[in-house]
């Protein structure tokens, strides 16, 4: 019996690198991490570029998973399995926080609520499961876009509608406004899709490390900012903690 082809190898392990955090990486980090040399790891990025596996960043030259990779590491896991194995937190959560909880997926340049969780208070509440909200001006859409699950491409044959004076509106700012939510590995919405309304929001993971979904936590901007609109650290806390456990039972062993 043959033995295990040491290119495929190579590849499956620059994939599993990039797909172990939320940062880009450069040539030199990809090597020096697998312990290749550059000339080794740059022809199996370019392979894996060629194949939409791997996009490079055409400002920084560092790499991240590309499009059609994440494709296929969402594709396998059914809407009903996420929203049956997040239920649980997500109630905890909601407990806990005292707001609002929402799980979403990316469909059709939109994200789609896929379970909604009522703030546990006796206000007049309207069940969310089915609408679906703008990928650029809610914090579950700008997970999804900032961890590729969904694409910048996808937001704009929609359009980037701008629902309050806050909304972005404009691919240039959009950009680097997703690239900090990569690099803290959460997103926020203040007063950005609805005045008076906030909401944060953080990826959840599946084998691989591949982001299949977002949960947030949403209400009043006094409840969820702070005096100066700013996210409260503990929800942020709150929610991580639940994205990384139902992260965990997606099979996402480093979270």
């Amino acid at each position: 019996m043959a033995g295990p082809v040491q290119s495929i190898e190579r590849a499956a392990a620059i994939l599993r690198l990039l797909a172990g955090g939320p940062r880009r990486l450069g040539l030199g980090e990809v090597a020096a991490s697998l312990g290749l040399a550059k000339g080794t790891a740059h022809g199996i990025l370019r392979t894996l570029q060629h194949v939409d596996f791997v996009e490079q960043d055409a400002a920084t030259g560092k790499y991240q998973l590309g499009a059609a990779l994440l494709h296929l590491g969402t594709s396998y896991l059914d809407v009903n399995e996420l929203r049956s194995r997040s239920i649980n937190w997500a109630d905890a959560l909601a407990a806990r926080s005292g707001e609002a909880v929402r799980l979403g997926t990316p469909l059709e340049g939109r994200v789609l609520i896929i379970h909604h969780v009522f703030r546990p208070d006796d206000t007049l509440q309207t069940l969310d499961v089915g609408s679906l909200l703008p990928l650029h001006a809610s914090s579950l859409g700008k997970v999804l876009l900032a961890f590729g699950t969904a694409t910048v491409e996808s937001a704009l044959e929609v359009g980037l509608e701008a629902y309050t004076r806050h909304t972005l509106v404009v691919r240039e700012d959009l950009n680097p406004a997703l690239a900090e939510i990569r690099e803290q590995g959460w997103a926020a919405e203040v007063q950005e899709m609805s005045m008076g309304d906030a909401g944060i929001a953080a990826p959840i993971r599946g084998h691989g490390g591949l982001v299949v979904g977002a949960i947030g936590v949403s209400g009043p901007v006094e409840r969820i900012c702070d005096s100066k609109g700013r996210p409260q650290p503990a929800l942020i806390t709150l929610l991580r903690e639940a994205a990384r456990a139902i992260s965990r039972n997606l099979g996402a062993a480093r979270w």
